[in-house]
């Protein structure tokens, strides 16, 4: 079970804000996705959780950083910000 910190873009501070969250570990984290992730840290800090959070998530799950994701899918997740 491989520690959220050892993801790209999970700094410490994400980490134990993913931990409140309920999220432990980085396979919990690729099993639950980017979006049900995000809604989960929003439910522990409204204020905090910024669009560039859910952005270091899926890129996190992709194994790279999240400047690199593929255009698409960060329009993806954008939408899926602004609905929330």
């Amino acid at each position: 079970m491989a520690k959220l910190s050892s993801l790209p873009n999970i700094s410490d501070v994400l980490e134990k804000k993913l931990e409140q969250a309920g999220i432990e570990s980085a396979d919990q984290l690729k099993e639950m996705g980017a979006e049900d992730a995000f809604i989960k840290l929003k439910t522990i800090d409204r204020l905090g959780a910024c669009i560039n959070m859910l952005y270091a998530i899926e890129g996190a799950m992709q194994g790279i950083r999240w400047h690199g994701l593929d255009p698409a899918r960060k329009q993806e997740l954008k939408e899926f910000y602004w609905k929330l």
